[in-house]
This record gives C-alpha cells, structure tokens and sequence, in this order.
C-alpha cells in the first residue's frame, strides 16, 4: 500500500495512516511526502507506485493535490496503474481530486449560487462525475446544485461521512457506510441561469434529477440509472 498525504500539512499522517493499513493487514505500507512538484518525480516514489497494489490519498487541502500533482509523473502513473486494476482510493481532499473535475473551494449552504464555486482539474481517474465531500456534514447541496450548473455533461455526488462509494470498470458505483450520496443528475437539464446570473444570484436549474443512497444501493455514471440493493448482494468483500 502506498499512501499519499500531500493534501495534508501534518507531518505525522502518512505515517499515521501507514500504521492504520497494516493494522487492517496490508503486507506493507509506505508513505511518499510528496511536498513539492519535484518529489513527484523522484525514481524511487515512482517505483514505489509501480509496486503498489494499493494507493490511498488523505485529505487536507485539495488544490495542494492539484498544484503539486498535477501534469507530473507521479500522476500519470497514478493514472496507469488504476487503469491497470490497481485501486486508488482517498478521502475528503483525496476523493474529491479522483475525477476529472475536483470541486476546488467553494462556500456552504442548500442554495445553488452563482460565483460561488471554484472547479479545477482532478486527476481524471472517473469520467462524467464531481464528488464532494464531508456532505450533510458541511451543508454542500449548494455548492453541488452550482457545480452541475455549468454544464450538464457531469454526475455530482456528495458524499457524507463515514460513507464511501467504489466504482468499478463499469463506472458502476456502490455505496457503503452509515450515511447517504446524493446523486445530482443533469442529463435532463432543461434551463440553466448560470450564464446570466451575476456574482452571488441564486440561480434557475430545471430539469435536475435527485437520488439519496445508502447502504447497498447502486448507480451506473453512464446510463445514469440507481439501483436499490433489495437484498442484491454486495460486490465488496469485507
């Protein structure tokens, strides 16, 4: 397992999490301080990702993810390797970078606003989707509702605490854990304000499709279909 904790400014989480995955029985574990873009490149984190049957991302600060990692070796071979089959997995910051749109910064609140949010590339890992993070929690319908705003072409999903979701091949997702995802679909969008809507104006969305999840439950990011579990077995192995 390889962990990366770049997103966090603490000089004791990856080693912290390192310790957290061999508890759980991981055959090793290895923290790479990735801190500037030159450590990205270092041969000897790049082999340590070649190696890796895991890589798992903290949270933190996700534009130091993005900033940092972003267009460098050590993220193009993130890249590879999860298209070869091996998982990356991460949380809050960590999660939000995986698509190919992170949600950067942005302010909380139930109401869709115009200028209030802040998209920046992610790593590119899922296709069609934004995921935001620590949902319920931190009161982000809004930000997600502003996110999908700009264009339709993305599946947002919010996240809660202790809550995960994993996605296979298929861009099929599955969730885990005590909380809800709210799925916001706008594949049906009919009328979007954003394009008129000054700094700070609530805006107009019709059209959007709303779905809570929980435990056991489905969604398929290209055909844009939930699924209850109903008793469907789960694909994760405990």
């Amino acid at each position: 397992m390889v962990v990366i904790p770049t997103a966090s400014q603490l000089d004791d989480t990856g080693d912290n999490y390192c310790a957290l995955f061999m508890d759980l029985g991981a055959a090793s574990a290895v923290s790479l301080p990735i801190d500037e873009r030159s450590d990205a490149q270092r041969e000897d984190y790049l082999q340590s990702i070649e190696d890796a049957t895991g890589i798992f991302i903290t949270g933190g600060n996700q534009l130091r993810l993005s900033t940092i990692l972003g267009g460098t070796p050590v993220a193009r071979l993130i890249r590879r390797r999860n298209a070869a089959g091996v998982c990356v997995a991460g949380t809050s910051a960590g999660a939000a970078i995986m698509p190919e749109h992170m949600i950067a910064g942005g302010a909380p609140g139930a109401l869709p606003t115009a200028g209030d949010v802040t998209l920046a590339p992610g790593l590119g890992l899922i296709k069609k989707a934004i995921l935001d993070q620590h949902f319920s929690e931190r009161n982000r319908l809004g930000r997600l509702l502003t996110a999908v705003s700009f264009n339709p072409y993305a599946v947002a999903f919010g996240i809660d605490e202790d809550t995960a979701v994993f996605i296979d091949h298929n861009n099929e997702l599955e969730v885990v854990g005590s909380g809800t995802v709210t799925v916001v679909d706008p594949g049906e969008l009919q009328y979007s304000s954003m394009a008129e809507a000054g700094h700070g104006e609530a805006l107009t969305l019709i059209g959007l499709r709303l779905h809570m999840l929980s435990n056991g439950d489905y969604y398929n990011i290209n055909t844009r279909v939930a699924t209850a579990s109903h008793g469907r077995q789960s694909r994760i192995i405990d």
